[in-house]
């Protein structure tokens, strides 16, 4: 069984309607920029992690975290028994974050989590991404990002309709997406004891 990987190398690459953007959008609301004491310092990974627990826990959902593709390069063998890695490389991820199974239906997104004020860097994103979520939602998919303010401790879920048409018009337009637009358009999933992000319930409303 391999031991922890001690050395990693990254890649050089970079790491529901939308009717009108515009360059000067900006924050809809008044803001604090303290953070709410409800599970304060963890992250939007932890978050889910434990969120799909309680799913799997309680029958509700199957859905899991895609494991980051690793390529080993140097394996040691301090013990006849066990392997040490001791130099890899990061693969860039080939799809999204989560996938699995909910009433039936296949379940794919991505998750992202920024530290700004009033809006979200479409950065964070990569076009790989776009297009396997795309193509999921072709063979009957549903797909979506979750997307976290943790400044203010809270998260939406957009659709990939709503992702795209921001996405599609980076290169001439905004990189980023307004707080205004998402706390307008997107849905809020509050955070709770637990389940702490309970996203199924916008799952609901759509499949509803």
């Amino acid at each position: 069984m391999y031991g922890v990987t001690t050395l990693f190398h990254y890649p050089n690459g970079k790491k529901a309607k939308v009717t009108k953007i515009e360059k000067g959008e900006g924050i809809s609301k008044e803001r604090s920029n303290s953070p709410t004491y409800a599970n304060r310092g963890m992250n939007l990974e932890t978050l889910l992690n434990e969120t799909n627990e309680f799913y799997r826990i309680h029958q509700r959902a199957v859905i899991h975290k895609k494991p980051t593709p690793l390529q080993i390069v140097k394996v040691d063998y301090p013990k006849r028994s066990a392997a040490k890695v001791t130099e890899a490389y990061f693969k860039q991820a080939s799809t999204t974050d989560y996938n699995g199974v909910y009433r039936g239906k296949y379940i794919d997104f991505e998750a992202k989590e920024t530290n700004n004020k009033t809006s979200f860097p479409l950065g964070n994103f990569h076009e790989h991404q776009i297009e396997h979520m795309r193509e999921c939602e072709r063979h009957g998919g549903i797909c979506f990002v979750i997307i976290r303010f943790s400044r203010y401790n809270t998260q939406y879920v957009l659709t990939t309709e709503q992702l795209v048409q921001w996405w599609e018009q980076r290169m001439t337009g905004r990189k980023s997406i307004p707080l205004r637009f998402i706390e307008e358009e997107a849905i809020e999933v509050p955070t709770r004891a637990l389940p702490s992000i309970d996203y199924l319930t916008v799952l609901d409303q759509w499949l509803d």
